[in-house]
């Protein structure tokens, strides 16, 4: 067995101990808001909460699940992602299969004119009149159409089908198979870990999203949960705001607040462990090859 030199070994705890702080970076945030979120309201009002919840209660988780508007928006947050999950991968799929094909005349061409595209858009204005002129707006499609293709990921998902072997595809052609059986029986079975990085990048942008919503949308019930947290944040420092709001004091008001935020963060946070095993080896292969 090889031995690490005194460098390597020195670099290596360098490394952990960014990981470390990195970590603590991520997770110190979280365990502040669910100490906050299960505080009373006097010590969050005296500012004595900080990792560890003081004067435990549920008020505020209670306030949250009697809410209909937040439990309605919550359900229909996740209808969305996964809908518009499914539609963009199967768009980036559709889109990246056939750019592979050398023979696809103008391919160079489209190449380009896709490329472009990630730096250069035509704006808000435009892309709302755009919009007014589909009629989307107040629509709930307007919530899945325009983002249903990321550019940037049906180039990960090009750059790991020119990583399949031409051979596959070839003896496919050879036994008769159709452009969309091979993409079917043989492109997507062996694509599942850049699909699942895919899936995770498209599932948390859509999650996460609520501009498009802000922008778009005037009806209260296609709010997703994200836009709901925005108005929280941005209403609960005026008294008669919160008050309307279901808040009975300053104190429930940041409880309130913290346990919003994290019943919104945890349902997408408990995606990643299921498709980390897929995550590192999608991304590599799919992004160094081309």
């Amino acid at each position: 067995m090889k031995v690490k030199s005194t460098k390597a070994q020195i670099g290596d705890w360098i490394f952990v101990f960014i990981c470390f702080l990195v970590s603590l970076i991520c997770v110190l945030p979280m365990l502040n808001l669910l100490a906050k979120s299960l505080s009373g309201s006097e010590a969050l009002i005296r500012n004595e909460v900080y990792l560890i919840p003081k004067g435990l209660n549920f008020d505020a988780y209670a306030q949250v699940f009697r809410n209909s508007k937040y439990v309605r928006s919550f359900f229909w947050t996740v209808f969305l992602t996964i809908v518009c999950t499914l539609v963009s991968l199967t768009m980036s799929t559709l889109c990246a299969y056939p750019l592979i094909f050398e023979r696809l005349k103008g391919r160079s061409a489209i190449n380009v004119f896709i490329t472009v595209t990630m730096f250069f858009n035509a704006g808000t204005i435009p892309n709302y009149l755009l919009m007014q002129k589909l009629n989307l707006l107040d629509n709930p499609l307007v919530l899945i159409i325009p983002s249903c293709l990321s550019i940037y990921n049906m180039i990960i998902m090009r750059s790991f089908f020119y990583g399949i072997p031409d051979s596959l595809r070839e003896s496919a052609e050879i036994d008769g198979a159709n452009f969309f059986q091979i993409l079917w029986k043989i492109y997507v079975p062996l694509s599942k870990p850049v699909m699942a990085t895919l899936a995770l990048f498209y599932a948390v942008g859509r999650w996460n999203g609520y501009g498009d919503a802000l922008m778009y949308m005037k009806d209260e019930k296609f709010y997703p949960l994200q836009l709901y947290l925005f108005n929280i944040m941005n209403n609960t420092n005026k008294m008669e705001v919160a008050t309307q709001e279901g808040f009975s004091s300053p104190g429930l008001a940041a409880s309130m607040k913290a346990a919003v935020v994290m019943f919104s963060t945890i349902p997408i946070l408990m995606i990643y462990p299921w498709l980390q095993r897929f995550f590192i080896q999608g991304v590599t292969l799919g992004a160094v090859k081309e």
